[in-house]
């Protein structure tokens, strides 16, 4: 893929987010430059292709990153906030299969500490 002045703005959008960006995200972060939100997506699009970034649901939002760690989204059913929890290992879920898991992604829903306490 040849480096362009468009993928250099990308890039450089992609890289100030510390964790997890929407194309939407990144949209508002390059807008003045004269890039479309098509232009966005489809950039996200090859670079899941090529494995650079990875994607999930998150309350019904396509989420980006570029970390490649497994992890559990934890989403509080009273005022939606969503923890992203970091799972250093697979063991627990290669003791239930045979198969190898190479990545995984558990979405949970609960009460968070905070609305426990009201």
């Amino acid at each position: 893929m040849r480096l362009t002045k468009q993928k250099i703005i990308l890039n450089s959008a992609i890289n100030a987010f510390n964790s997890f960006f929407s194309a939407e995200d990144i949209y508002q972060r390059i807008k003045g430059k004269n890039l479309s939100l098509a232009t966005v997506y489809r950039f996200l699009k090859n670079l899941e292709e090529k494995g650079e970034v990875h994607s999930y649901l998150c309350n019904n939002r396509k989420i980006y990153s570029c970390k490649k760690d497994n992890h559990i989204h934890f989403t509080c059913e009273k005022c939606g906030l969503v923890k992203h929890l970091t799972v250093k290992t697979v063991d627990f879920l290669q003791e239930i299969t045979d198969d190898n898991i190479c990545h995984f992604q558990v979405d949970v829903t609960g009460i968070c500490r905070d609305c426990l306490k009201d």
